[in-house]
């Protein structure tokens, strides 16, 4: 059994691993506090009631926290089609592993994916489920020809897949490298037979993966890539393939493993697995445990994903593409984050205390928007701030008037003109 998660010398990170007991305590307050503000009902495109009131008396704030980027999860095309699938087999799901029993449009889901993403795709209930089936599997060496690999996770990495690190480090040795140092990976690569990066595609606090240059250690070394690319799904690509997807050639190959949600840019529900070979698929139908033993997507989740499948193989969504770029880049110019200029849809407005950040997301809150603070553990000490996501579905008008309200709010509370120095 391993459990050297600890580093071996100076280039890597120490392993600590996230408590429960300390993420609840920081945790708490907030969650209480964000409690007695109300709650958020969700109404019609980018649009949320707020409040604890009945729904008719709560007032309205346009939403730039969802992440359903290209505006697809309130489509009609979607929502008829999670009705629909729900009324031919008249029911929601079925109890039992999909190896004993399964629904035929769970087939036909995951046949249109493949396609969509050039892939052997595979369904799971959500994109934590997916994870957590692939990463027991990475660590026992059955994806790498039999040895074991350092499996190393970018400091980064979102909880969905950190989270299962006591886990791998069961299995083998496990590393913890700073955000997208590729030096740093580089040399594990030259004094290690075997190595697993872990990373996202798009990150959840904004940036990106290097593939590019994260390939070229793959083709040097045989690195071994797993990428959670959840945000970077369906707003590139000429079929929505995404971020990662799309950056590598047709054929994905032996030694990448691409996870996504279904949740966010794509506009339904669930998570998939993109795999590049015909023994890997059958290993993870198989040993994966969320899909051997747990219930896959219910009916509801399938058929919004048949759904949200046909705007991707249709022109709009190139147009809803087009429309997000144009959003973000109308943003761009009007306030600088660390983002600006690339061709995602996620800032973030860094403040810097975490105090002046929640004062801001309230003053902005009063404003009529309603934003996501930033801060411990999700991003260093002393970089707290405000992540903004753009929405294809956003108004022009909309945009404009938060670029406003995010200057003249950190300004006032701040004393100083944003960017803060």
């Amino acid at each position: 059994m391993q459990q050297q998660i600890a580093p071996t010398d100076g280039s890597r990170l120490s392993g600590q691993r996230r408590t429960s007991a300390h993420a609840i305590s920081e945790g708490r307050p907030y969650f209480d506090a964000a409690e007695m503000a109300g709650h958020g009902h969700a109404t019609t495109g980018r649009t949320t009631a707020w409040g604890n009131d009945p729904l008719d008396s709560c007032r309205r704030e346009i939403d730039f926290v969802r992440r359903s980027y290209l505006g697809l999860d309130t489509h009609p095309v979607v929502v008829a089609s999670a009705i629909e699938a729900i009324e031919v087999h008249r029911s929601l799901h079925w109890s039992s592993a999909r190896t004993r029993l399964k629904f035929d449009l769970l087939g036909e889901l995951e046949e249109l994916l493949s396609e969509i993403f050039s892939a052997r795709v595979l369904a799971f209930s959500s994109g934590m489920l997916a994870n957590l089936g692939a990463m027991p599997i990475l660590a026992t060496g059955q994806l790498t020809g039999g040895t074991k690999p350092v499996v190393v996770f970018d400091q980064s990495a979102h909880i969905s897949l950190t989270y299962h690190k006591p886990m791998v480090a069961d299995e083998t040795r496990v590393e913890t490298i700073a955000h997208n140092d590729i030096d740093a990976l580089e040399r594990l690569c030259r004094k290690t037979p075997v190595v697993a990066y872990v990373c996202d595609g798009v990150y959840p606090m904004g940036g990106y993966s290097p593939i590019r240059e994260l390939r070229q250690l793959q083709e040097r070394y045989g690195l071994f890539l797993y990428i959670d690319d959840g945000h970077g799904i369906s707003i590139l690509g000429r079929q929505g393939e995404g971020f990662a997807r799309s950056q590598i050639p047709q054929v994905l190959g032996n030694r990448t493993i691409i996870a996504a949600s279904l949740a966010k840019g794509f506009g339904a529900s669930g998570g998939v697995l993109m795999l590049g070979a015909a023994d890997q698929e059958a290993l993870f139908r198989r040993f994966s445990i969320p899909y051997a033993f747990s219930m896959p997507p219910n009916l509801a989740a399938i058929g919004a994903a048949l759904g949200s499948c046909k705007i991707h193989r249709s022109a709009e969504l190139g147009h809803r593409q087009r429309q997000l770029a144009q959003r973000i880049h109308l943003f761009d110019r009007r306030v600088a984050t660390a983002e600006q200029g690339n061709s995602l849809p996620i800032r973030t407005i860094t403040i810097g205390s975490k105090a002046n950040a929640i004062a801001i997301a309230r003053e902005l809150l009063d404003c009529g928007f309603y934003t996501f603070v930033t801060s411990l553990p999700a991003v260093g000490q002393g970089k707290a701030g405000i992540r903004v996501c753009i929405t294809a579905e956003h108004a022009i008008r909309d945009i404009e008037r938060l670029c406003d309200s995010i200057l003249h709010t950190v300004a006032e509370t701040t004393g100083k003109p944003y960017p803060l120095r």
